[in-house]
């Protein structure tokens, strides 16, 4: 510890590292607990704080996105912290619309429909330069946590942001964004690709502004099969891990425990273990002690 308090970047150093132990598969007196639903949509002064403004404008502040994200830790002893922000603000920054409608969720007023589509997106090597409010937040949180838990940074997965570029919005079986899969295959790896490459400076840039950990949220794995999962969702969730840890080593920031999670991925759960990440996450449907038997020592 420096004499000041204050970690290798500045930050105040770290007093409860449980989390980030345990994501390095490290021994631990206690199995550490955080809010992965960020701020908590069950808080009382989330949803107050939340009325005050349009979500993509609360994302879009740091003070707000740093008051959100705070806001669990002080009702319950929680060992992490995750940003509060939106895995939409991607698709927004290649220069897409999204809105926030109440009752219903996240609304793309043009959708993507065509191949001639994905020309009308951005570079995605300017993404990164987009979000740089997403980086603000962070880098604020990280100072007003003042060592208190760590704090974890997050983005989508390709074929989940995809998911909602093509289909305009949620949906309970992904019709849409399926049939580009079967019948513009070259067309959906381009995307998925276009949306690879913003990731990878996009999180990077997250460690860069003061993120202890990353996850990347595949919340639709569950739309597709074995099949469809290892052609179009695997081969990205990889080449995300490999490429941020790769990137960091170049600009000489320190590794982070990168987290998977496959929302009912539960048929893949051998895969995303080889697939780079130091964590997978498990949800509901998958009992702990079975995936770990599946898994061994990994």
């Amino acid at each position: 510890m420096e004499a000041n308090g204050l970690g290798p970047q500045g930050f105040p150093e770290l007093k409860n590292d449980t989390f980030l132990r345990a994501a390095w598969g490290e021994e631990t007196d206690y199995t550490p607990v955080w809010c992965m639903r960020q701020a908590g949509r069950y808080l009382p002064e989330f949803r107050e704080t939340r009325a005050a403004q349009d979500f993509f404008s609360t994302c879009r502040s740091p003070e707000a996105c740093c008051e959100l994200t705070l806001q669990p830790l002080r009702r319950f002893p929680l060992d992490a912290a995750i940003i509060f922000s939106d895995i939409l603000v991607v698709p927004q920054a290649l220069g897409m619309e999204v809105t926030m409608v109440p009752g219903k969720g996240p609304s793309f007023p043009e959708p993507l429909r065509e191949e001639q589509d994905l020309e009308c997106l951005r570079d995605p090597e300017v993404v990164a330069s987009e979000l740089d409010y997403v980086f603000q937040a962070i880098t604020l949180t990280r100072q007003r946590l003042a060592g208190r838990v760590p704090l974890i940074g997050f983005a989508g997965a390709p074929w989940t942001l995809m998911t909602y570029m093509v289909e305009g919005g949620g949906s309970s079986t992904m019709a849409q964004a399926k049939r580009w899969l079967y019948q513009r295959p070259q067309a959906s790896h381009q995307l998925l690709r276009i949306l690879t490459d913003a990731l990878v400076p996009y999180l990077v840039g997250q460690v860069a502004a003061g993120a202890q950990a990353l996850q990347l949220f595949e919340s639709h794995a569950g739309h597709l099969g074995p099949q469809l999962f290892s052609k179009f969702a695997l081969p990205y969730i990889r080449d995300v891990a490999k490429q941020v840890k790769a990137r960091l080593r170049e600009a000489g920031l320190a590794p982070v425990p990168m987290i998977i999670f496959a929302k009912d991925g539960h048929f893949a759960l051998e895969e995303l273990a080889q697939a780079g990440y130091e964590v997978v996450g498990l949800d509901w449907t998958v009992a702990p002690k079975k995936a770990r038997r599946r898994l061994g020592s990994w």
